[in-house]
């Protein structure tokens, strides 16, 4: 009887270690309660792009909407836009806030609202900050509002005025007084978009139906492009309980339309408009200047790179 072959043996292959399952990178989350996104850098403006007109309008004073223009303008010109601010307000504080002193200016905005035979070019001046100009403004344009009342399409005249400005600007950026009358009427009629600057205290969220309800007007009878662009969170302060739970209201009520971008209290702010010039030359690695510049960012990611 032949000896049988040995039965076949293969040493069963030992499973290899699984690879060790990466973390999941940890989400940011940002003082609104919400993931923050992430803003790429601006890439340059497309060739013959119109200038996008964006309005800072709340009717309630003190909540930051001058400090946002001129703040959101300087870091808009870092990233290569050319923009102009307006100085939509009586008070002059826009102008006042970059330095110039309102009362010596032979020709303010009134002049270019009022006289024909007045251009832009004449009124224009420059900031002080490399491509951004301003039109300045003095307490001249309170006599505007009275006025106009009685001009043929009186709210358009802001618009028309700014028509040389659409072709020579990338971005304009129109300061409103703390008003809903005629000025800021215009103010929204030229505008493609509007920010809402709202300081996170509880009083500053009671008015901010009333102004929705006249940009609604104004979308229906006046501009049908007109959109909010966003509401800014301004002067807050995390550490407190009221301003995260007036932060939380904003954004149940706001939903996405809040910038995640927020503005906090910090005293460079004062200093800079003292200084006459914005954040982010006054302070520029302070985190100011930091937010202006994300926020910067996020205005032109929402306006598709204004």
């Amino acid at each position: 009887m032949g000896t049988s072959e040995p039965l076949p043996f293969e040493r069963p292959a030992r499973p290899e270690a699984a690879a060790p399952a990466e973390a999941p990178a940890e989400v940011e989350i940002g003082p609104t309660g919400r993931p923050m996104p992430f803003l790429p850098e601006p890439g340059p403006v497309a060739e013959g792009a119109r200038a996008r007109v964006i309005s800072m309008c709340n009717q309630k004073g003190g909540v930051g909407k001058t400090t946002t223009t001129i703040n959101l303008g300087a870091s808009l010109a870092e990233y290569g836009r050319r923009v102009l601010l307006v100085d939509f307000d009586p008070q002059g504080s826009l102008s006042v806030g970059l330095g110039l002193n309102p009362q010596g200016m032979d020709l303010t905005i009134y002049n270019l609202l009022m006289q024909s035979d007045v251009t832009l070019d004449e009124v224009v001046v420059p900031s002080g900050v490399p491509g951004m100009d301003l039109l300045p403004s003095n307490i001249d344009l309170s006599a505007a509002e009275v006025q106009l009342v009685h001009e043929v399409g009186r709210e358009q005249t802001l618009q028309r005025v700014l028509g040389p400005a659409m072709e020579a600007y990338d971005v304009i950026l129109i300061d409103c007084q703390p008003s809903l009358g005629l000025l800021t009427v215009n103010a929204l009629t030229a505008s493609d978009g509007v920010i809402v600057p709202l300081e996170c205290e509880y009083f500053a969220l009671r008015g901010v139906a009333l102004l929705k309800t006249t940009i609604d007007k104004v979308r229906e009878r006046l501009n049908p492009k007109l959109s909010i662009d966003g509401v800014l969170g301004t002067m807050y302060d995390g550490r407190t309980l009221h301003g995260r739970e007036v932060m939380e209201r904003l954004v149940q009520a706001w939903g996405d339309t809040v910038f995640h971008t927020v503005i906090r209290r910090t005293v460079k702010f004062s200093d800079s408009t003292v200084a006459g010039e914005p954040i982010t030359s006054y302070a520029s690695s302070s985190p100011g200047a930091a937010a202006y510049r994300q926020l910067a960012k996020e205005v032109l990611v929402r306006c598709h790179d204004a």
